[in-house]
């Protein structure tokens, strides 16, 4: 099965990245592509602090409105050191057309040593989705009614054997 590409123009407003690397999937199978952090020296990001936006070095047009950008931690920077995104997940919409930014944040407990950032690294990676837009209808009750219903965190069962 091969993967359907579609247009997306990419603005380079960092020239570096034509040395670090251009968006691209790393491998046939890769979902997202690696973001760098277009920074000019290491930053230290300590533990627990604030979010620190750091600049990806481009810029999108999807074309597109029916698609959008997620930008995720990269797996090995979040679970061995301990980077993730400040925001859990950075949403880049269909009509955005400024610098992406990544949103970076050091979870590790207080006290420890800070993570720093190199220029260049790849510090996230960024995946295409579609969105579909939902026609709401405010209504008194619901036209059909569900097997779990109104049932919340934890009506299905912890999932263990007793």
């Amino acid at each position: 099965m091969s993967h359907s590409p579609f247009p997306v123009e990419v603005k380079i407003l960092d020239p570096r990245l034509h040395d670090w690397g251009l968006p691209a999937y790393q491998t046939a199978g890769a979902a997202a592509v690696d973001l760098f952090a277009c920074i000019d020296a290491p930053l230290a990001i300590a533990p627990q602090a604030p979010a620190v936006l750091v600049p990806s070095g481009l810029a999108l047009n999807m074309g597109a409105m029916a698609c959008a950008a997620l930008v995720l931690p990269r797996s090995g920077l979040g679970h061995k050191k301990g980077l993730v995104m400040g925001n859990s997940v950075g949403l880049i919409d269909a009509d955005y057309t400024g610098e992406i930014f990544i949103s970076t944040w050091n979870r590790n407990p207080a006290g420890t040593e800070p993570i720093v950032i190199s220029p260049g690294e790849r510090i996230a990676q960024m995946m295409f989705v579609p969105v579909l837009h939902a026609q709401m209808t405010v209504v008194e009750e619901f036209s059909s009614a569900t097997e779990r219903g109104a049932g919340g965190f934890g009506s299905t069962g912890s999932g263990g054997a007793v």
